[in-house]
């Protein structure tokens, strides 16, 4: 009886637990068909839908008269979709044969599964015009954008160029890539479960967002000038590289900015010496960065007697030399234990300031720069902004490399009076001097003007910073005037033009090691010289034969402002 009475106790209590879980699973049922609807719904949806990338155009870069220096060609990514092939031997046969492709390759992707397999990419649309005529299932062949630039070498290391996925890589490419890259698009298309797309259901476009076009402040015909008249000095000198610099002094705008030899931006990974075929990858690599590089921004060097322009304007800023101060040049001078020497070896005599400016004489620097004082010459460094960096819109710049305040003794002293025994970059020194001459204003030095839309209207205005009180503009003036007499009376006499007013000043250093017998031949020069412009600098790194700047760096500038001069509608006096 007590067995009777526990087995419907047991039966009972199964009863109850079946009963609850059918309940439970009623009600997770109608939860999952309720509540939770529209997300497995659209989980299901994504495993039959396909999504393909429709590359957005990238924004164009034009010159500041709106000339394309960048844009875009329509090419092909071909890709094929595993699920759907039905004669595999036929599509790696015709993919390979049209895309030049190793046959092994092909294969491999053809047969890998996988719910798309790209083959090729940046494919030229006549080839992927082609390839669609076959109307091979499994295969498709998408249009979307590879960058272009229309004249090949022209500012290759200012634009620089993008990469597989057109992405910015180098220069403005990178550094306006926000407003470069635009938004990329889809294309959804339904699947059954073999993942084969389903006729008569239609695609789902999103459709891509163009990027903006950026307008740059270079001159196409000012960078084609520079760049001819650098490429002439470089073969006639056989000299390493050349860079030239054009900018506004008075707002910072760049008008050219050459580093020859250039590369092709529609080949970037293609050395421009043809030597790729004997380097090991790591080599290739190192000599492709090399040839990237932007001399102007990304290099630093000693600039010897250019930099007396800064030290002229530290002198007479702080009171410490006149312009009929005299002094007494036996070709050197002895400093503590050295005897540093003068550019001309049985020395210029007796000559005032002016005088020492126009013939570059060393030991007048070495004299001026001794009254100042290392801790005050140190001082002018900070406060000319020669020890940060100058703000120019392209990425990778150099800072300067500097002694230490405690570091600098008489000697460094004297040396660094004339542009020894420490490096900047060709961006700061045109920079720094463009604040001496130009009223004591210290600019931005820089390319992007403006965003614009598709149709050319302005979005957006860039805006950069400028630093007054540089130095006075009494020492402004002051400057201005020796400037002009270093080109009309002195060291700078080639690169004299007739008719204008040109300031400027030459340079010859030597690079280290100094036992190398390397030189770098510069001039920098500015027009008008009462009402500065234009501002020019150029540097020749080793050149071979003559290697004086006002023989050989002089000329250059005065054959580009030759050109630039009236072009720019800089009149005659």
């Amino acid at each position: 009886m007590k067995n009777k009475t526990y087995n419907k106790k047991k039966i009972l209590v199964v009863f109850l637990c079946a009963t609850i879980m059918i309940f439970g699973l009623i009600g997770r049922l109608i939860y999952l068909m309720v509540f939770d609807a529209e997300y497995y719904q659209e989980l299901a949806e994504d495993l039959h839908e396909r999504e393909r990338e429709i590359k957005a155009a990238r924004g164009e870069i034009v010159d500041r008269n709106g000339v394309v220096l960048a844009t875009n060609r329509t090419v092909c990514t071909i890709s094929v979709i595993h699920s759907q092939i039905e004669d595999p031997e036929t599509v790696i046969r015709v993919l390979s044969d049209e895309l030049k492709m190793d046959e092994a390759d092909v294969r491999e992707r053809v047969e890998k599964v996988s719910s798309m397999e790209k083959i090729k990419t940046n494919v030229e649309k006549d080839t992927g015009d082609k390839i669609r005529e076959y109307d091979l299932a499994g295969v498709k062949v998408d249009e979307d954008y590879k960058r272009y630039y229309p004249y090949d070498e022209l500012a290759s290391k200012v634009l620089g160029f993008t990469g597989g996925d057109n992405q910015g890589i180098i220069g403005l490419e990178v550094k306006y890539e926000e407003y470069l890259k635009g938004t990329n698009g889809t294309i959804l298309t339904v699947t059954d479960a073999r993942g084969i797309e389903l006729e008569g259901v239609a695609e789902d476009r999103i459709e891509p967002v163009a990027g903006e076009t950026l307008k740059i402040s270079l001159d196409y015909n000012i960078q084609e000038y520079c760049e001819q008249a650098a490429l002439k000095v470089l073969e006639e000198k056989q000299a390493d590289s050349v860079s030239v610099l054009l900018m506004n002094p008075q707002n910072g705008e760049i008008y050219a900015m050459v580093n020859v030899p250039e590369f092709n931006l529609n080949e970037p990974f293609e050395l421009n010496t043809g030597e790729e075929a004997s380097l090991s990858d790591e080599e290739l690599q190192d000599a492709l960065n090399q040839m990237w590089r932007n001399g102007c921004i990304n290099d630093t060097y000693e600039p010897g007697s250019t930099f007396k322009i800064i030290t002229s304007a530290a002198c007479l800023e702080e009171g410490v030399v006149s312009l009929d101060d005299t002094f007494v040049c036996p070709g050197y001078r002895i400093v503590e234990d050295r005897k540093i020497r003068c550019h001309k070896v049985g020395g210029h005599g007796t000559e005032t300031f002016v005088e020492g400016i126009q013939n570059s004489c060393n030991p007048v620097f070495m004299d001026i720069g001794l009254r100042l004082g290392s801790e005050r010459f140190y001082d002018y460094f900070e406060q000319f902004g020669l020890l940060q960096l100058t703000g120019v819109d392209l990425p990778g710049e150099a800072g300067t490399i500097m002694h230490k305040k405690e570091d600098i003794g008489t000697v460094e002293l004297a040396t660094m009076t004339f542009g020894q025994s420490f490096q900047i970059t060709p961006i700061q020194l045109a920079t720094t001097v463009s604040s001496i001459v130009n009223g004591g204003n210290r600019v931005t030095p820089h390319l992007g003007m403006a965003v614009l839309d598709g149709e050319g209207n302005v979005i957006e205005e860039f805006e950069y910073k400028t630093e007054k009180g540089i130095v006075s503009e009494e020492t402004s003036e002051t400057m201005q005037m020796l400037l002009e007499s270093v080109v009309s009376e002195g060291s700078g006499k080639n690169a004299y033009i007739d008719g204008y007013s040109i300031g400027g000043k030459t340079a010859t250093s030597q690079t280290l090691p100094r036992s190398a017998n390397k030189y770098i031949a510069s001039f920098l020069g500015f027009a008008p010289a009462d009402d500065p412009r234009i501002l020019g600098m150029v540097v020749i790194h080793n050149p071979q034969g003559v290697y004086y700047g006002g023989t050989i760096a002089a000329p250059v500038l005065r054959t580009i402002y030759d050109n630039v001069l009236p072009y720019l509608g800089i009149e005659k006096n």
